[in-house]
């Protein structure tokens, strides 16, 4: 799925929202913990009730890795049921030597069949250009991340460059790919610095996390952050899963994508978008 199809997508379902799967199972309402896999049959429910409304789904990988091989297969599991209109991000916030991140691109890419991963760039080109040899797939690279950490590196000033850390990757990472294979992870809790981000990689897509249970504003992001072809995938992960913790999560989580949508497509309207 390249911009243009994901852009159109975007239109059709007059929606940016990727719905993310961190799916805890501690956190997952009980009744489905009698099932042989209560990761998946909890995800199943989510994505039956949700699909309509968002255009990408994300699992953070961590919270099946945490489980074991029961763990990835549940992964597997839930990346194949995903509906094919869907982008799926594996996010998995990988980047090492070469060799290493050969690898992992394959067992994201051919092995999950995930179209995208995120990656951390901070190990150098060497790391995130073996991801962009899949064809039609999507690397989403850690810009300005939306934890409170992010401040010990991310806006450091490079003396070198004059700039901060973040900036020198972003201007750095477009010089190894282009927009139909690259994204950045910009969190939405940096609405502050939101539009000098747009203006350093005018013609990508972020994914922004930090919306929601973060904190972010939808309508201040979107304000600065749109371009031509929307230009961001909105996440949120706990607000809309984890809406209810009783039988009726998946009726709850439908109604909080369902309000997120419809705030999204009054945006997209409002920008002319759709």
């Amino acid at each position: 799925m390249n911009q243009e199809k994901l852009f159109q997508q975007i239109k059709l379902k007059k929606s940016y929202l990727c719905v993310g799967l961190d799916t805890d199972i501690e956190k997952i309402p009980a009744h489905l913990l009698s099932f042989e896999d209560p990761i998946f049959e909890f995800n199943k429910a989510i994505i039956d009730a949700t699909k309509n409304y968002c255009v990408a789904y994300k699992p953070n990988t961590a919270f099946y890795e945490a489980l074991g091989v029961k763990g990835w297969e549940s992964l597997k599991k839930t990346i194949d049921y995903i509906p094919k209109d869907c982008l799926v991000i594996a996010d998995a916030k990988r980047g090492d030597i070469g060799n290493t991140s050969a690898l992992y691109a394959r067992a994201f890419f051919n092995e999950l069949k995930a179209d995208a991963v995120t990656v951390a760039p901070y190990m150098g080109k060497d790391s995130v250009t073996p991801f962009l040899n899949f064809e039609n797939k999507w690397v989403i690279v850690l810009a300005l991340t939306s934890n409170e950490g992010a401040n010990d590196f991310q806006t450091s000033i490079v003396a070198e460059a004059g700039l901060p850390l973040y900036e020198k990757v972003m201007r750095s990472v477009q010089t190894w790919g282009n927009e139909n294979q690259l994204m950045f992870v910009v969190g939405a809790t940096r609405a502050e610095q939101f539009a000098h981000v747009r203006s350093i990689a005018p013609d990508y897509f972020f994914l922004v996390p930090g919306v929601g249970a973060q904190g972010g504003d939808l309508k201040a992001i979107s304000k600065v952050g749109f371009n031509k072809h929307c230009g961001l995938l909105v996440n949120s992960s706990r607000q809309i899963i984890y809406a209810s913790g009783h039988e009726d999560f998946a009726i709850k989580a439908g109604e909080e994508a369902i309000k997120v949508q419809q705030e999204m497509e009054l945006l997209l309207r409002e920008n002319n978008l759709i």
